[in-house]
């Protein structure tokens, strides 16, 4: 037979085009309209609608950027409109959307006039059926429309002044299209949904299977019957002739997917978190019209921060929610506060992600998800599997590994085992989206990519619009029912995330196993964009450990009123801006500028706090104390507690004449000694006790080098490798002298229009050298490195991750190896070779990059570590990072792990020195140095109780006792929601007549924990 597939094909979609697409709505009138532009920021609808709305123009152009239009809809229902079955009267607004790229241009909500919600208005959702409306045949209601300009300009990554709205202008961003009353034929509208489901279909199957064509054919005979001047009085035979492929069931060994909706609604990104609230409040009310039409549509919804948000700011709707909670239909996900970062977060906020989000789960609807839901955060640290599973959640969901540039993970389905050996069921779902359409080429697309064939047979689809919201449609539902049972394609069941993990996991019981992070091959320039912003996120880490470790032991000694709720709040608002388009440095300048004014509102409240808390912990007095918030033993002060500090030993000594072939100056305090030379640049650095030096020979630490920094895409996200190949080093100082103190050295340079400044300061009786370096920064499209190199044969490199550290090859043999060209650390980084190492602590950066070399002149070993201190992208905040920036870091030879872990904590809890009368005893004792105190805090549950979070830090097995000294009548181990758990290896100690006693009857617990192990204490007051 010819072959005139392809004179079909092109028939099909002309007619879909011109024919059917056009009959969906028969007839049309426009309604009358009027409008209120609110000349600031958003108001509530209450408030818009009481306002004086005047005449507005259809095809009028509207809204400059950010603005707010209301519209008031108005008009009559033709008579006899609606009255056959097989029709509906429906709104149709379109506000001058195009397309493409819903969620990421204007929105509107519809509002009826006694302020409740009916449902949200965008570009691939246009239409108010007439039966929300409320009002008979009458129309008569609002819009809140929201002129969010488009920011991503078609992904080209060209510098945007829409970030701001300082810079935005004020040009209308978008002209009104048709808005009118709407007559829907519901028989042509299931004919576009059988006829774009099979024609999807179609074009994914190979052209040598029958299938394929037996489905062109039946395309063919529906054009072939249809009157295409009658397309609403021929519709129905059009579907007839569909009716036998539509009905051919699946294969027997077909693909299962559940498909679970969702809307990935970033928190902030190339909108501010303003809008984030009114575009959840947009596509929930969505989802809620959705489920009241389909009882069987599930949609599956993380992040508790846009829950809150929404019972604070859209109680009406949330009543709404709630009762679609109970019904099974709108299920909370994640059990997170946010779908936040995962990279730079510390320990204890990543623990505090789940139980804020948990609890607010918890207390909200009475349910607790059981798995992570992470489908965009920008690689996953290897500490989660163990933060997941003490968090009291068995399963883990991420879709970004997909993204990876160089390697493919191996698994979609598998167990991933974390740095202290706990295992996690982990999907990573095969179709590559978190917002899918339900299409056929991505079903086909899930059913060809998935990797573990033979092994398991099912996996997870999360479809509905996301990153700017909108969610599910009916489209994709009617795509759902299409494909639940139809030959060629993958089976769609509708479903929860829980329903298909318990199916995975009786579908699949011998899993794969993967070790260690997973670390996305992209996005490596989110540990450095923005420092300001990853400043204030590190400074409030610590600010919160000090003030719950400060209020918990004034509440304990003198009966200070432990405040939880500021503290929740505090940490609520950390959380959020740990959100993974917030910390990571890629959002518009708008949602930046607004996170480093909250956290300097963050860190004047728990300072305020610290202050109450300590004025009632040592009373008024004149006795100087030293607080140690560490969890190690500072100037004589024990760890957690309060007293007068040791002697200081003596000052270090500033001497030019020590070096004078160098022109430059000694720094020596008798522990270590570090020579800067007339560049400034560190020449030695060595400590007396091992007598070794740790500057590589012939190399210079302490050096800045400026690189070009021009990714191919994906500006502030993204570090390219060729970055390396054109660098400046920064050698030349304008002047390096004795700064004012007397005990430091001051260094100056000039770079670009930048003025650098670095600090070289070396403490009485301190193991490392800091090294302060302020930076007015005025380069674009840069990156900025400081770098060590460093006579130290190292294979690996150890890097602070949450409760413990992760080791990275230095080497690049393989292509994973290579990949890992920018590394995130925590508060230090450390080389070594057996008996000597390095530690390299910050107290704010995290992008690192370490490099090995073989010297020729001696076979020698130089590992050099670099610290990524700035960046300055141009997309999307073409200002980022632009201004004055302090950095501080610290180098410490000689070091081990261990002491890396103190150095990391003593570079980030500033010495707090306050007046009183009496010092304070710690609240707890550690008997281990493996063993480290994140967080001591008062129970969540409000009786009092004492609790204490620790980890085991050096990677190794570790015996220790924890004791408290303060009355109590019990301690035993607990989840992150603070419920009892049995944790092996632990034997709890109580007072005397109960299980044990030590010295005093003092309550302890005796632990024997193994590498990086996560254990929480609950001590009954």
């Amino acid at each position: 037979m010819h072959d005139d597939r392809r004179i079909t094909e092109v028939r099909l979609e002309r007619f879909v085009r011109e024919r059917i697409n056009p009959a969906v709505y028969t007839r049309m009138v426009p309604l009358e309209l009027s409008s209120w532009e609110a000349p600031g920021e958003p108001v509530p609808a209450l408030e818009a609608m009481r306002q004086e709305f005047r005449p507005q123009e259809h095809g009028a152009p509207w809204g400059r950027p950010w603005s707010t239009t209301w519209l008031r809809l108005q008009g009559e229902v033709p008579e006899s409109w609606g009255s056959r079955a097989d029709t509906a009267v429906e709104v149709v607004v379109d506000l001058g959307f195009t397309l493409e790229a819903p969620g990421f241009q204007c929105e509107g909500i519809a509002w009826r006039a006694d302020g409740t919600i009916i449902k949200a208005i965008s570009p691939r959702n246009q239409y108010i059926p007439l039966k929300l409306l409320g009002s008979g045949m009458a129309v008569d209601f609002y819009v809140e429309a929201a002129a969010n300009p488009d920011v991503a300009g078609g992904w080209t990554f060209a510098a945007t002044p829409y970030g701001d709205k300082a810079t935005a202008g004020t040009a209308p961003q978008y002209r009104f299209g048709r808005i009118g009353i709407a007559e829907l034929d519901k028989t042509v509208w299931e004919l576009q949904q059988d006829v774009w489901t099979l024609a999807g279909l179609m074009k994914q199957l190979p052209l040598e299977l029958p299938r394929r064509h037996q489905i062109l054919r039946a395309l063919e005979r529906m054009m072939d019957v249809m009157d295409p001047d009658d397309v609403a009085g021929t519709a129905a035979a059009g579907r007839e002739e569909l009716a036998d492929v539509l009905a051919s069931p699946a294969y027997a060994s077909a693909h299962q997917l559940v498909a679970t909706g969702h809307a990935h609604i970033d928190s902030a990104w190339l909108w501010p978190v303003r809008e984030t609230v009114r575009k959840c409040a947009r596509t929930f009310s969505n989802v809620v019209a959705l489920m009241d039409e389909d009882p069987d549509f599930v949609f599956s919804c993380s992040s508790a921060q846009q829950f809150a948000w929404i019972k604070e700011y859209y109680p009406e709707l949330f009543t709404r929610i709630r009762e679609k909670v109970r019904s099974g239909q709108f299920v909370p996900v994640g059990g997170m506060w946010v779908e936040s970062d995962t990279n730079m977060p510390g320990g204890e906020a990543m623990a505090r992600q789940f139980v804020e989000g948990k609890g607010f789960f918890l207390s909200e609807f009475g349910i607790e998800c059981r798995e992570a839901w992470l489908p965009d955060s920008f690689g996953y640290s290897g500490a989660l599997p163990q933060i997941v599973k003490s968090a009291g959640s068995r399963w883990f969901l991420t879709q970004k590994i997909s993204w990876n540039q160089t390697n493919r993970m191996p698994h979609h389905t598998f167990n991933w085992e974390g740095i202290d050996g706990t295992r996690l069921f982990t999907h990573f779902p095969p179709v590559d989206t978190y917002n899918a359409e339900l299409s056929a080429r991505e079903l086909a697309h899930a059913e060809r990519n998935y990797r573990d064939h033979g092994h398991g047979s099912v996996s997870l689809v999360p479809f509905g619009y996301g990153d700017g919201g909108g969610g599910p449609t009916r489209e994709m539902l009617a795509a759902a029912r299409r494909s639940a049972d139809l030959e060629g394609s993958p089976k769609v069941r509708i479903g929860s995330a829980e329903s298909f993990f318990r199916q995975a996991e009786e579908d699949y019981q011998v899993l794969p196993v993967w070790v260690g992070e997973m670390y996305l091959e992209l996005h490596r320039g989110t540990y450095t964009s923005q420092a300001r912003t990853k400043q204030g996120n590190r400074r409030g880490e610590h600010l919160l450990r000090e003030a719950e470790l400060w209020c918990a032991t004034a509440a304990v000694r003198a009966g200070f009123a432990y405040p939880a709720a500021e503290l929740k709040r505090l940490w609520q608002l950390v959380l959020l801006h740990q959100f993974h388009d917030i910390l990571p440095g890629s959002s518009i300048a708008w949602v930046h500028r607004d996170a480093e004014r909250n956290y300097q509102a963050i860190a004047a409240d728990l300072e305020a706090l610290i202050g109450q808390a300590v004025a009632a912990m040592l009373g008024p007095g004149n006795t100087t104390f030293l607080l140690n918030a560490a969890p190690h033993a500072r100037d004589g002060v024990a760890a957690l507690g309060a007293a007068v500090p040791a002697t200081a030993a003596a000052a270090a000594t500033v001497s030019a004449a020590a070096a004078p072939q160098l022109g430059g100056y000694v720094l020596d305090n008798g522990v270590i000694r570090a020579v800067i030379d007339a560049d400034g640049l560190l020449v030695s650095l060595t400590d007396y006790a091992s007598g070794r030096e740790a500057i590589a020979p012939r190399e210079r630490g302490n050096l800045l080098e400026l690189h070009r920094d021009t990714p191919n895409e994906w500006d502030a996200w993204d570090i390219d490798a060729f970055y390396r190949r054109n660098v400046t080093a920064l050698v030349a100082a304008e002047s390096v002298s004795v700064a004012e103190d007397g005990s430091s050295v001051r260094v100056v340079r000039t770079v670009g229009a930048s003025a650098i400044t670095q600090l070289i300061t070396l403490a009485p009786g301190s193991p490392s050298l800091a090294i302060t370096t302020s930076v007015d920064w005025h380069e674009r499209e840069k990156l900025l490195k400081l770098g060590f190199p460093l006579d130290v044969r190292a294979d690996r490199s150890a890097a602070e991750t949450q409760f413990g550290h992760v080791l990275r090859p230095t080497h690049t043999n393989t292509s994973w190896e290579a990949a890992k060209f920018e590394i995130c650390a925590h508060r230090w980084i450390h080389v070594g070779e057996p008996g000597y190492g390095v530690a390299i602590s910050n107290a704010s950066t995290y992008g690192h990059d370490v490099t090995r070399a073989i010297r020729e002149h001696d076979g020698g070993t130089t590992t050099n570590v670099r610290l990524s201190l700035l960046r300055a992208p141009k997309f999307p905040d073409p200002g980022a990072d632009r201004g004055q920036h302090e950095l501080t870091v610290t180098i410490r030879p000689g070091a081990g792990i261990a002491d890396a872990v103190q150095e990391g904590y003593r570079t980030n809890l500033a010495r707090r020195l306050v007046r009183g009368a009496a010092p304070v005893e710690p609240l707890v004792a550690v008997s281990s140095p493996a063993l480290v105190v994140e967080a001591v805090k008062l129970a969540e549950d409000g009786s009092g109780d004492v609790i204490v979070r620790l980890y085991e830090s050096l990677g190794g097995r570790a015996r220790g006792t924890v004791t408290a000294n303060f009355p109590a009548k019990g301690v035993r181990t607990v989840d992150l929601l603070e419920r009892d758990i049995a944790v092996p290896g632990m034997e709890v100690l109580e007072g005397a007549g109960a299980l044990g006693s030590i010295a005093g009857g003092a309550v302890a617990a005796d632990l024997t924990v193994r590498p990086f192990q996560l254990v929480t204490l609950r001590f009954a007051r």
